[in-house]
């Protein structure tokens, strides 16, 4: 279960990679990317398919991000996250957020044996401040049924 620490602290971070932004660009992660940008963070775009996301240059995997962030957004396929996880530990990111849908088993076992602060199962929307429309109901709700991170 996520702590609301956790959740304070990645947020606390204002460099982050953001890993598997779609280069439809009309996908949740791009929304979440733009939203997170929106709101001050300085934001890396990671898909191995691509050059060039968001008018920004795009990294392939996290290893190869020469400034590191200091932490990552994972927005990919539950089946890829574990992979992304082993890159994290690899680039010296010790802070996740693994976006709901993008879990595993696997992936997270695998961040808690590295030591790896995580969050995981929640949208960042609902808690990267200011909340706005939907995602500020969504978060009421679950304020209401006991749901949020304590």
């Amino acid at each position: 279960m996520n702590t609301k620490k956790a959740v304070q602290e990645f947020l606390g971070r204002k460099h982050l990679a953001v890993v598997g932004v779609s280069r439809s660009g009309k996908d949740f992660s791009n929304l979440a990317y733009r939203e997170l940008k929106r709101k001050g963070y300085r934001l890396v775009p990671v898909n191995p398919h691509a050059d060039s996301l968001e008018g920004e240059r795009c990294y392939h995997r996290l290893t190869e991000i020469a400034d590191k962030p200091e932490g990552a957004l994972v927005l990919t396929g539950s089946s890829q996250t574990e992979s992304v996880v082993r890159d994290a530990v690899q680039a010296g990111i010790r802070h996740l957020w693994i976006q709901q849908g993008s879990d595993s088993a696997a992936a997270l076992e695998l961040a808690r044996k590295e030591g790896l602060s995580v969050v995981s199962g929640d949208c960042i929307l609902m808690f990267a401040e200011p909340v706005a429309s939907f995602h500020r109901f969504h978060r009421w709700i679950w304020k209401l049924l006991g749901r949020l991170p304590k």
